[in-house]
């Protein structure tokens, strides 16, 4: 093998590690109460949380995480302005909902319509579910685009095309 492929197998080997290990920081720690990690984030001054609502076998999820979560920009983004939790629609973790309902994660999924994934529920402090995005976005910029959308009010007034649409022309 030459110099030259054992540097680009090793440059290959080092993303994969880094990529496979970081994007776990996109998530912020959770002990499976919605209620709380709202309460928090009013405290903190941030503008909500967002659930992700992912499995260990999906390969949407995986290749975002891959792809797009373990980037330092877009956590350095969502985690200024949001909480960042995920949730697994099939895993059997308690899970406090935003009105106080303790279900399962995979039966807290099903009552609040998870029907694909990924799935990221934008929550206000107060609860109130201000915006979901169903399906993956593969890239970062569109990604980051999601968050400014639902973060500067946007999702109140426009769809996310049309955001995104306006951000193309600016």
């Amino acid at each position: 093998m030459t110099a030259v492929a054992r540097f680009l197998l090793l440059l290959v080997f080092a993303g994969a590690l880094h990529a496979g290990e970081s994007w776990e920081a996109f998530f912020d720690p959770f002990l499976g109460d919605l209620k709380s990690e709202l309460a928090d984030a009013k405290a903190a001054g941030k503008r909500g949380v967002v659930v992700m609502y992912h499995f260990e076998e999906c390969p949407y999820c995986r290749r975002m995480k891959r792809e797009v979560l373990w980037r330092p920009e877009v956590q350095k983004q969502f985690h200024r302005d949001f909480t960042v939790v995920a949730i697994d629609t099939r895993g059997a973790q308690p899970i406090t909902g935003v009105d106080g309902t303790v279900l399962p994660e995979n039966r807290y999924a099903r009552a609040v319509e998870v029907r694909a994934t990924p799935t990221f529920d934008f929550y206000a402090p107060d609860g109130e579910r201000l915006y979901r995005h169903v399906g993956a976005l593969f890239d970062a910029a569109e990604f980051l685009l999601l968050e400014r959308y639902v973060a500067s009010g946007a999702h109140r007034s426009q769809s996310f095309a049309e955001f995104k649409q306006k951000a193309k022309r600016t």
